[in-house]
């Protein structure tokens, strides 16, 4: 019979968002049920925003009603009534309203085991965990499943997307996918928690890391198929050979009894979200990555999240990498963000300490005018914060193997920052409940402090009582000590390719207005914050070199009828009701498009997008929505087609192979299993145009 280890927190505990504890216990090791790793005194964001959404709320409409388009659908959240159809015109549906690229018919809220798209639209799975990409790799066969299997078949919980040209191999992409984490009772039939077989914990090593396919488009239907087998396809897993490289390399810091130089490391744990670089190449954020390792006993260690204990899936019984006691220095190696070659299946992956150690969500690049990388950041941790890197040497153009060679280096030079903000609000007049504050204003300023430098010399640190190497390897006690701002869990941090404003994904934060935790203020409206917001920045002189900024809170997530929500000043009756946004990307159009993460509405979590400028700026719509227990990643949005990741299906508490929550996307009696799904008009025609 298969044995289940107690969950972490009592059953009165309510998860994060709309999580299962599953998700909480297999993803970030149930990091929501333990103390915030941060205890500093830092000024808090939430104590800085307070009533700025109640503010436009008072200016805008009284009564809203919730949208819920696609009329015979789910019921709309709060009971509102569903969008009527767009009217008619000549016995034909009037085409949908929206901003350029947005429109469609909004999907309805719903509970459906299925990737729901608007009307007009087709899909497709893409991928599937299991199927094989290499040469020599067997079919998927769940039951015998091996890690040599593995190691050669599409990975786990696939998180970021990437699609890339290839040139010379018209209607063909490269497909780049993170694979999160792995989750062993929907995995392996027989998984026992309290002693995984070193063949189960091996294969959870190979279903690990990244995957590269190449994919090829049906020109009559729209959909992506993968190509077994091309010489581009490779697969990354928890003990590919990786190369530390930039200022933190070969520290002492990072130096362990496999690895006296300090400078390689084996496998990358974790991968959230990422970034495409404009050379060619991905970027992959190593997040929860506390939660592998095993009897933490320093402050370091606290800081990061990691337990005093036995991990939960019990890794350093086979490898004492994953057990500090043995081996204090291999958790240090990781929590860094990953440069990938998609192009080049022989090169070596690389972790770049100049970007700093913490729980990166994501890593998005933008170029000064000149030609300097810069890359946002966020933490993903409750009352932790956002960062950015500023390179110092510029990108050399075109395709050459110098040019290739150069741009390998950009991101190892620099300096790191990490942002604090600061609220117009006099702050007599917060006091979390959402009254509206005299000045009228919901925005403020900020700066970016500096950390570290590293030039091709060395390295500066900009900390006092911190030394470079250490605040590139403990970077978020160098952002305590310069007093940066508590976050409400930053997840991803995209800058908008067309205005340069940059947009912060805050997921949410159950503890915000709880005994011993910060309440409310200047750009968090609420206390006990269960479905998250949107933050805009503006970097002066829209530079985003600059050390400045200015900000406002651009949405405020939650049931549109609830008069704390804010949709950028757009009448909330007009607006599809989200809850926990996490991913973000941009369309051609430049159109924000938000996915999911744990929907607190009691409805699936899925996919968004929001006009950003004009007249129908906060104009939100939902795209689609993915099935039971799943959460919609990885976002990528086309003119022609719109990719998501869908992440962990069928977790639901009480779940396993023997008794599924899903029976997506094969149907009854197969495996429950991740998948990329491609979404396209019938038509042929460009999405929501």
């Amino acid at each position: 019979m298969r044995k289940l280890l107690p969950l972490i927190g009592t059953p009165s505990q309510a998860h994060p968002g709309g999580r299962s504890a599953l998700t909480c216990r297999f993803r970030c090791g149930d990091a929501c049920f333990h103390e915030a790793p941060n205890t500093s005194d830092n000024e808090y964001i939430g104590d800085i925003v307070a009533g700025a959404v109640s503010r436009r709320s008072v200016m805008r409409a009284a009564a809203v009603v919730t949208v819920a388009a696609a009329a015979g659908s789910a019921t709309a959240v709060g009971g509102a009534r569903p969008a009527q159809a767009a009217e008619a015109r000549h016995g034909r549906p009037a085409k949908p309203g929206g901003a350029r690229g947005l429109r469609f018919t909004p999907v309805a809220p719903n509970t459906a085991d299925q990737v729901t798209v608007p009307a007009g639209y087709g899909q497709n799975v893409v991928i599937r965990w299991g199927e094989p990409i290499l040469r020599g790799a067997p079919e998927f066969d769940p039951e015998n499943q091996t890690a040599a299997a593995q190691a050669g078949q599409f990975g786990y919980n696939n998180d970021f997307l990437a699609l890339l040209p290839l040139k010379g191999e018209p209607h063909r992409q490269i497909l780049v996918a993170n694979h999160e984490y792995t989750d062993e009772l929907l995995m392996f039939r027989d998984y026992d928690a309290a002693a995984p077989t070193r063949e189960q914990v091996e294969i959870a090593w190979a279903a690990h890391g990244l995957s590269a396919v190449v994919v090829e488009e049906d020109r009559r239907t729209g959909a992506l198929r993968p190509v077994r087998r091309h010489r581009l396809n490779r697969r990354v897993t928890a003990t590919t050979e990786f190369r530390l490289t930039g200022p933190a390399a070969g520290s002492d810091l990072l130096k362990t009894s496999a690895d006296p130089t300090g400078t390689k490391v084996l496998g990358t744990l974790n991968n959230c979200a990422g970034g495409v670089t404009p050379w060619g190449t991905t970027l992959h954020g190593e997040e929860n990555f506390n939660q592998y390792f095993a009897n933490g006993s320093r402050t370091t260690d606290t800081r990061y999240g990691i337990g005093t204990g036995a991990t939960e899936r019990k890794w350093e019984r086979f490898d004492k990498r994953f057990d500090i006691a043995q081996e204090p220095n291999e958790v240090h190696r990781f929590g860094w963000v990953v440069e990938f070659d998609p192009s080049d299946p022989d090169s070596t992956p690389r972790k770049r300490t100049a970007l700093g150690r913490f729980k990166h969500e994501a890593a998005t690049v933008s170029l000064t005018a000149d030609g300097r990388p810069v890359i946002y950041s966020g933490d993903d941790e409750r009352f932790d914060y956002v960062y950015k890197f500023v390179g110092s040497k510029r990108m050399a153009r075109g395709n050459s193997r110098a040019a290739r060679e150069h741009n390998l280096t950009l991101l190892d030079e620099g300096t790191l920052y990490v942002a604090r903000f600061t609220g117009d609000s006099p702050a007599a007049e917060i006091d979390g409940t959402g009254k509206l504050p005299s000045d009228g204003g919901f925005d403020g300023s900020g700066e970016w402090i500096p950390l570290a430098t590293a030039t091709a010399d060395g390295a500066v640190s900009h900390v006092p009582g911190m030394t470079a190497e250490e605040v590139f390897v403990f970077t978020r006690l160098a952002g305590d000590k310069r007093q940066a701002t508590k976050m409400d869990r930053p997840e991803d941090v995209e800058p908008n390719p067309r205005t340069g404003k940059v947009y912060v994904a805050l997921t949410n934060n159950s503890n915000r207005g709880r005994t011993n935790y910060p309440a409310a203020d200047e750009a968090n409206p609420r206390n006990q914050n269960k479905h998250g917001q949107v933050l805009e920045l503006t970097e002066k002189h829209s530079r985003p070199d600059a050390l400045t900024f200015a900000w406002s809170l651009f949405l405020v997530a939650g049931d549109p009828n609830d008069p704390a929500t804010y949709f950028a000043g757009f009448p909330k009756e007009k607006v599809s009701p989200i809850s926990c946004p996490d991913n973000v990307a941009f369309d051609p159009h430049g159109n924000l498009w938000i996915s999911t993460d744990g929907n607190a509405l009691g409805n699936h979590d899925g996919l968004f997008g929001v006009a950003v400028t004009g007249e129908r700026r906060g104009e939100l719509k939902q795209f689609l929505t993915v099935p039971k227990g799943a959460e919609t990643c990885g976002p990528v949005i086309q003119d022609r087609r719109v990719l998501v990741a869908v992440q962990h299906p069928g977790e639901v508490d009480g779940a396993s192979v023997a008794e599924p929550a899903s029976q997506w996307p094969d149907g009854p009696g197969t495996y429950v299993r991740p998948a990329v799904v491609a979404v396209w008009r019938q038509d042929g025609g460009d999405i929501g145009v």
